[in-house]
């Protein structure tokens, strides 16, 4: 797990390597235990390194294959690369180290661009080609790994955090309409290729990029699973889906398991992240270190969910490590919570990863977790509204979006508009795609495929490499998905949501924690502003930049500020929240 970033050239002039060098440098905290550059002409790359597999300097990175002529940047882990090396070694390949990068190098050479296919696990990569001057750029299946992009007609820069492409010093930093339309509409889920700023963009996951010498490009999408089911599906029972989901979990958590230092686990104690550590305590894990926050109530809402970690973490006797953040902490850490995002993340989940993460690292340095279940395996409450309805894309909005069109132009000034509904066109052209004939697998594709990469995923990269610390996520092994995207909805739709993945976890862990009401990171400070909270977010929107940036309304944020807790979204976020984060983002970066 790292940080990569590079320059590459079209218009016949060097990259730079004091350029590349400032981009790597804004990386630092993704791999704090080592660094490189290598150049050639027109190419740059840098890479941060995080000590996982491979802890030699063979493993060092940028990697050079003298003999193949490739040279490789590479954030992530492929948790099958043993197996692909002996497969790669059969054919004759031989190898210098023992981890997984040149693994990916011997397997671009032996297969092409479509290696990828192959590939377990997350990764965000670029390969360089000594004779033909092309470049490849290649994002998991779902995002896990960043990967942005700034692209002209003179160069093209990337690099695994939004940040890093902004040290180029060569971006256009104005506001893209578009993505402020999602960003306020679609529940803060920007999807690529946009971000908030015009001249930065993503890399959509699933996705290689060839580019060549001359900066022209194309793009290929190499997984794109059937929210169907196969011939056969139809004679299976219950118990078969439940059997069947039950062995691909295990492989899942077994598979994210393969490191050269110890693994934790993030435990919520939630259904989720419960079930991973109930199922790593089945195989004989021992001494498995878990991690739990919590914070001040607020407003009458409990502030942590201490009682169902513990019950897990006595339940197994993990090493438990249990953090509480007071209220004048939090207010501490938010600025630097705000400046590691690689763009706006509304969710109050961010503070509470971000502050666990930097007590996990002091311990460990891998972690597994519990993201993604929920839009794999139908945990929310939109999925049976969204079953049930006569007019699906509607429910879905009624139900995700945090205001409508009409409304948000009663919000924003004029000039910050897009001319029609960019956020419910693009969803309501993903439910329009083939598949999915029933509309909770739409509902479900497009989470998974959209929303599940740009807020669960984006955060919980964000705030975990922040302190060099690697979140592995088995509800995202792609044959797990595959696999929850064949199983009926009504088995998914059981037992209030993730039906099939309950009854799983009723073979493995206590059955007080599954039949709980359903939890999340709570951190109500955020969630009903007041105090020294609000006094934050207030000395934000009053500042000059917001005022000279102008994009709200003005009676829209004086209303905001005289009740916040009247304006809740229907997704139970706050309204000055989310419009005062945006702009505290965008003053953490300098824009």
């Amino acid at each position: 797990m790292c940080g990569i970033c590079g320059e590459i050239r079209f218009d016949g002039e060097n990259a730079s390597p004091e350029r590349v060098q400032r981009m790597g440098d804004c990386l630092a905290r993704r791999g704090p235990d080592g660094s490189g550059q290598v150049m050639r002409g027109r190419v740059g790359l840098a890479h941060r390194r995080l000590k996982i597999i491979d802890l030699s300097e063979k493993a060092e990175q940028p990697m050079v294959d003298p003999v193949l002529g490739l040279t490789i940047a590479f954030n992530g882990c492929i948790y099958n690369y043993p197996e692909l090396k002996k497969e790669l070694e059969a054919k004759g390949y031989t190898f210098f180290s023992t981890g997984d990068t040149e693994v990916i190098v011997k397997a671009y050479h032996a297969w092409g661009r479509d290696c990828v296919k192959r590939f377990h696990g997350m990764f965000a990569f670029a390969i360089h080609e000594r004779e033909t001057g092309r470049v490849m750029l290649a994002r998991d299946r779902f995002g896990i790994k960043p990967l942005y992009l700034s692209q002209n007609d003179k160069r093209l820069f990337i690099g695994s955090s939004l940040q890093s492409i902004l040290k180029s010093g060569d971006v256009d930093t104005g506001i893209d309409k578009v993505a402020l339309h999602h960003y306020m509409t679609f529940h803060a889920v920007v999807p690529p290729p946009h971000t908030i700023l015009k001249g930065v963009r993503k890399l959509p996951p699933a996705t290689t990029r060839m580019i060549e010498a001359d900066g022209t490009y194309d793009d290929e999408v190499f997984w794109w699973p059937e929210f169907a089911p196969k011939s056969g599906d139809e004679k299976l029972t219950s118990d078969d889906w439940r059997d069947m989901v039950m062995e691909a979990m295990k492989l899942a958590v077994d598979r994210r398991m393969v490191a050269d230092v110890p693994v934790g686990v993030l435990l919520s104690g939630g259904v989720d992240s419960s079930l991973i550590v109930g199922l790593l305590a089945e195989k004989g894990q021992k001494d498995l270190n878990t991690f739990s926050i919590g914070f001040e109530d607020a407003n009458g809402e409990v502030g942590n969910e201490f009682e169902y970690s513990d019950l897990i973490a006595n339940h197994y006797g993990t090493e438990h490590h249990k953090l509480f953040v007071p209220g004048d902490e939090l207010i501490q850490e938010l600025p630097k919570a705000i400046e590691v995002m690689s763009e706006p993340m509304v969710s109050y989940d961010n503070i509470g990863f971000f502050l666990l993460s930097r007590e996990v690292a002091k311990h460990i340095k891998v972690v597994q977790s519990g993201q993604g279940a929920d839009e794999v395996f139908a945990g929310y409450h939109w999925y049976p509204k969204v079953a049930g309805a006569n007019d699906p894309l509607a429910a879905y909005q009624r139900a995700f979006f945090d205001r409508d069109h009409e409304t948000l132009g009663t919000h924003l000034n004029p000039e910050w508009m897009p001319e029609t509904d960019v956020s419910k066109e693009f969803v309501a052209n993903h439910f329009a795609m083939e598949g999915a004939t029933e509309a909770v697998d739409k509902a479900l594709r497009i989470d998974a495929h959209v929303m599940l990469v740009d807020d669960p995923v984006k955060r919980v990269d964000n705030m975990t490499m922040a302190w060099g610390l690697e979140a592995r996520v088995p509800f995202l092994d792609h044959e797990l998905v595959e696999l929850a995207a064949r199983v009926p909805a009504d088995e998914k739709l059981k037992q209030d949501g993730k039906g099939v993945l309950k009854e799983v976890a009723r073979q493995v862990i206590p059955s007080e924690v599954i039949d709980r009401k359903k939890g999340y990171f709570p951190v109500p400070q955020l969630k009903y502003l007041s105090g020294p909270t609000l006094d934050f977010v207030k000395d934000a929107l009053h500042s000059d930049a917001a005022k000279s940036r102008g994009l709200f309304r003005k009676e829209y944020t004086d209303a905001l500020f005289a009740n916040p807790s009247e304006h809740i979204t229907p997704l139970r976020g706050s309204e000055l929240w989310q419009v005062a984060l945006l702009e505290m983002w965008l003053q953490a970066q300098g824009v």
